[in-house]
């Protein structure tokens, strides 16, 4: 893992079109605006778990037919 320090207002650069600010540092809590092409998901890691995790599970559960009782 690569560890950076910034301050308020200073970025990094990941790969040539993603870009990520320090917008705002108040207590313990860090505000960070990303920039990134449309075509790469951006999520907070709890939502990105939950994504995969209601995926697999739908991988897991077998298509049943609809019944029209």
């Amino acid at each position: 893992m690569l560890v950076l320090t910034r301050k308020k207002d200073e970025s990094i650069i990941i790969g040539d079109n993603i870009v990520v600010m320090v917008v705002e540092v108040r207590g313990d809590k860090v505000r960070l605006g990303i920039e990134a092409p449309k075509a790469v998901s951006v999520h907070r890691r709890e939502v990105y778990d939950a994504i995969k995790l209601s995926e697999g599970s739908q991988k897991k559960s077998p298509d049943r037919p609809v019944s029209k009782e």
